[in-house]
């Protein structure tokens, strides 16, 4: 049933083309006998790449590192980010871009086409989507990984096996419809941080007060700091910060809008406020971050 993928052969499936991409294959791999999925786990690599049409639609899980990672929507990159525990669907035949800050740790599984035609859901993988809130596909996807780490017996393929089947038919199934408020949660879980990054990313703009950002999360503004911290590795106002000035970048690079407007804008007391912390960031004031673009 279980064959590990490095023994699958050389046949140029998406995890080969992966693995021919990034100059490397995956640390942990497994694939079916019959060749109608894949599961593997990718780590380290960092920066911005491109990947080509996959023949095979494949289903993603952040399994950890750092939670800014964007993918390229239509004329930039994304302002959500996906975050350890997200989930993303690339479609076949979809070409995709990624950019990574810092290191990254992913699963990847990916279905037979011929099989999701055979089952007539071809709808579910019409379109990517990016970085969604996915708890059961996120717990299927990190038990496996923790199964295919321990000693080989049949026990553990068999078992190993049933969960597979489970994550083909939650990933075929489609989103449920379910939200937040359907099912019961714990004080904390990432979706609830998924939920307040992009909020942040969306309006850098706006005030953000600590108890509007702990409201979102729906936990006290003590134990949201400590958790956002844990989470992300910025405090709340320093990630706040941080999505300001790469906002503040954007507009630089792609407007002739003054300094002064921009800084007013996005929510900084002063130009030389703005001017400080967008040296410390960057390395380089605005002016000459937009000197520099506008002479590429």
């Amino acid at each position: 049933m279980l064959t590990r993928a490095a023994d699958s052969g050389h046949v140029w499936h998406s995890e080969a083309i992966i693995s021919d991409t990034l100059q490397r294959g995956p640390e942990m791999g497994v694939t079916s006998s019959d060749g109608n999925w894949r599961f593997s786990r990718w780590r380290n690599f960092v920066g911005s790449y491109t990947l080509p049409g996959l023949p095979d639609p494949m289903f993603v899980v952040h399994v950890g590192g750092k939670p800014n990672v964007r993918t390229w929507d239509r004329d930039g990159w994304s302002e959500v980010t996906s975050f350890p525990g997200a989930a993303t669907i690339v479609p076949a035949a979809m070409s995709t871009r990624w950019l990574v800050d810092g290191e990254l740790d992913v699963i990847t599984f990916s279905i037979n086409s011929q099989d999701i035609q055979a089952n007539s859901v071809l709808e579910q993988f019409a379109q990517m989507r990016f970085a969604f809130s996915d708890p059961l596909g996120s717990a299927l996807a990190r038990q496996i990984l923790s199964e295919l780490y321990k000693p080989l017996s049949d026990g553990r393929d068999a078992y190993v096996a049933a969960l597979i089947d489970a994550l083909k038919a939650h990933m075929m199934r489609g989103p449920s419809g379910a939200g937040p408020a359907d099912f019961p949660t714990s004080s904390f879980s990432s979706y609830r941080i998924h939920n307040v990054l992009n909020a942040i990313n969306k309006n850098p703009e706006a005030e953000h007060s600590l108890d509007d950002l702990s409201a979102i999360a729906g936990i006290t503004p003590s134990h949201f700091c400590r958790v956002f911290k844990r989470a992300v590795g910025l405090s709340p106002h320093q990630y706040l910060l941080k999505a300001r000035l790469e906002r503040a970048q954007q507009m630089l690079g792609q407007s002739d809008v003054s300094i002064a407007v921009i800084a007013d804008m996005l929510g900084f007391t002063s130009q030389s406020h703005f001017n400080r912390a967008f040296r410390n960031h960057f390395g380089e004031a605005p002016t000459a971050h937009r000197r520099r673009v506008a002479g590429h």
